[in-house]
């Protein structure tokens, strides 16, 4: 069994800066996660707020923060589904789902971020992955000239429906509310002659026999029900905390999202948490990798409090 100062389950902003961090501060570190580095940045287009890069494609800013992670000897990256950690006591150990593959470390990071939410109505499990995508930098090209259907108002939505329209034939939205993005953003979508949108909106099922035919939803102001066809849907619905492994921990809030003090401390000790995984106010790549090193630091203090 692999032994380690500190263990961060998670490799997005957050995690990897906590590597980052953890290893300048002579820890030997293992950065745990069950798909590519990057977490939701990767799926974005492009990000414009994030200091001294300008705007910079989420991918390639996630391959940029991955490689630094590299320039460390002692930062190792594996891959692995965290099923259980057992936080109590000295020695820490998180346990994965792959051949019951074991770490122990002196300290945690969580940094597990979000995924998306979904809609639980008639058709979206049937037409997951083969007709309704949530990553339209990853999926949009195979809708070149189709029609699509985005459901949601928000950023996300509002970016991704920007990018998808310079390739597909129409854009419908499909929204509960209205537009609430940023309004620079909101009015060039709105402008659009290819775009339709309707606002105040449920949906009630997405339709069709062998594949994704349509989406079918009812206004909540008048009842009026609509169809729109389309070959594909995105959903931009908002985002829910990766926090399912931990909820026998007594870490989590009612929301799910992971408790933490203003320097990354949950309440167990030597277990700290970062990124969009944690209660706060702002989800922002800045403010995870902000989160990041703050865990680092406090549970390298830790680890050398704890070998004197």
């Amino acid at each position: 069994m692999a032994q380690y100062d500190v263990i961060i389950v998670g490799a997005g902003p957050a995690g990897m800066t906590a590597a980052i961090y953890a290893a300048r501060a002579d820890m030997k570190v293992l950065m745990l996660d069950k798909l590519a580095p990057g977490g939701q940045i990767i799926n974005t287009n492009e990000i414009q707020n994030y200091p001294g890069v300008g705007t910079i494609n989420g991918a390639e800013l996630a391959y940029q923060m991955f490689e630094h992670t590299q320039q460390f000897e002692s930062i190792t990256f594996d891959y692995g589904t965290v099923k259980e950690i057992q936080a109590d006591g000295a020695e820490k150990k998180v346990v994965c789902e792959e051949d019951g593959k074991e770490f122990t470390a002196k300290a945690i990071i969580l940094a597990t971020g979000t995924e998306h939410r979904c809609l639980h109505v008639p058709g979206e499990d049937k037409f997951k992955g083969r007709g309704i995508s949530w990553c339209a930098i990853c999926d949009g090209a195979q809708y070149r000239d189709k029609d699509v259907v985005v459901i949601g108002g928000g950023n996300s939505a509002v970016e991704e429906s920007i990018y998808l329209s310079d390739m597909v034939k129409s854009l419908t939205i499909v929204t509960m509310f209205d537009l609430t993005a940023d309004p620079i953003a909101c009015d060039k979508l709105r402008a659009m002659d290819k775009v339709t949108i309707y606002p105040y909106q449920d949906v009630l099922e997405f339709e069709g026999d062998d594949k994704l035919t349509g989406v079918h939803f009812k206004s909540t102001k008048t009842g009026e029900e609509n169809h729109v066809a389309c070959d594909g849907v995105f959903e931009y619905i908002g985002l829910i905390p990766t926090t399912e492994y931990l909820k026998d921990t007594g870490l989590l809030n009612k929301f799910g999202y992971i408790e933490v003090d203003e320097k990354m401390h949950t309440h167990k000790e030597g277990v700290y948490a970062a990124g969009d995984c944690v209660t706060k106010n702002l989800r922002q790549v800045i403010t995870a990798c902000a989160d990041g090193a703050i865990a680092a630091q406090e549970a390298a203090h830790y680890v050398q409090n704890l070998e004197g």
